[in-house]
């Protein structure tokens, strides 16, 4: 897909593919990520079984939810023969598998209301958002938590849609998206799902490596000035090493060094409280950057976008 006078129809359906998030936002009603989400719990409670078992189990319900889905994908589109009907297919694969738009209408309400200083509406808001414990979280714990939430989810909601759409169409991101909900839904390191979500955990960091450090690197660029570009480059290289996720901490560390804010810290997840390493440089979070933070993010994407298309009028040229 990234060779050849090709790549201009698939920059094209990038742009269209973002413009329809845009538009449109989530679908309300029969989302198909919703319906692969039930499709997973399916599985999981069939096949989440003995426990010396467990992580054979979870690699076969992994191969079971995403492997006749993704060749379904790419069976369609091959089915489809007419080139217009097969970018349309493409384009609406895309969009289904992007959550640009849904980043920014989860987050945002989260910064008015701690603008409002309206903490139980805040702490409801970012409850739908992370699995960390709102319930009595301050206005700086829940700031970190929907900042954290915008950087990481921009790289596994956009960028890495964005790349495996670049490398394969619409399958390639079907495929990772699916990829990335199993994660999200299985990779948890509880009794339950450690060894039973291990297969979808490893598969997800293997396919977001690429994006993740991708995602970082446009963090940086994207820093004010040249001074922020150097603290978010140096807090990406010293501080990413010690996040436990090899492709969350680059995305946060260096998208919170681009903030120049401080986000990390201790966070309680399924009544544990856990002590996180810190992550940027600078004063603690406060509610207004959560729109900073998904300011980075829609910069970001337009940069993708933009190089994208550069890219494929490049390539035009070189070919004419």
């Amino acid at each position: 897909m990234l060779s050849g006078p090709g790549f201009s129809a698939i920059a094209a359906l990038m742009v269209l593919g973002v413009l329809l998030d845009w538009w449109w936002g989530e679908v309300r009603r029969w989302h198909p990520l919703v319906g692969f989400g039930n499709l997973a719990m399916a599985l999981e409670r069939r096949l989440n079984g003995e426990v010396p078992l467990r992580f054979m189990r979870g690699a076969l319900a992994w191969m079971l939810a995403v492997v006749p889905l993704t060749a379904l994908a790419a069976l369609l589109i091959w089915a489809l023969a007419v080139p217009l009907a097969q970018a349309a297919a493409h384009a609406l694969m895309l969009y289904f598998c992007l959550g640009l738009r849904s980043l920014r209408d989860h987050n945002l309400p989260i910064a008015d209301a701690l603008a409002r200083h309206d903490l139980p509406s805040a702490r409801r808001l970012t409850s739908y958002i992370v699995s960390r414990d709102t319930t009595s979280a301050s206005e700086v714990e829940l700031t970190r938590a929907s900042a954290e939430s915008l950087l990481e989810n921009g790289n596994d909601a956009v960028f890495g849609t964005l790349f495996w759409f670049m490398v394969a169409g619409g399958p390639g991101a079907v495929l990772f998206r699916m990829a990335n909900t199993l994660d999200a839904m299985w990779g948890y390191r509880t009794p339950r799902f450690l060894q039973f979500g291990c297969a979808a955990a490893r598969i997800d960091d293997a396919l977001n490596f690429i994006p993740a450090r991708l995602t970082a690197l446009s963090y940086v660029l994207l820093a004010p000035g040249l001074r922020g570009k150097r603290r978010a480059w140096q807090c990406w290289r010293v501080q990413a090493p010690a996040w436990d996720s090899p492709n969350a901490g680059p995305t946060m560390s260096s998208g919170a060094g681009a903030l120049g804010v401080q986000l990390g810290g201790a966070a309680t997840y399924h009544g544990e409280l856990e002590y996180r390493p810190m992550l940027g440089d600078g004063p603690p979070a406060t509610g207004a950057d959560i729109g900073r933070a998904w300011q980075l993010v829609a910069r970001t994407t337009a940069l993708w976008l933009a190089i994208a298309c550069a890219t494929a009028a490049t390539m035009e040229y070189l070919h004419a």
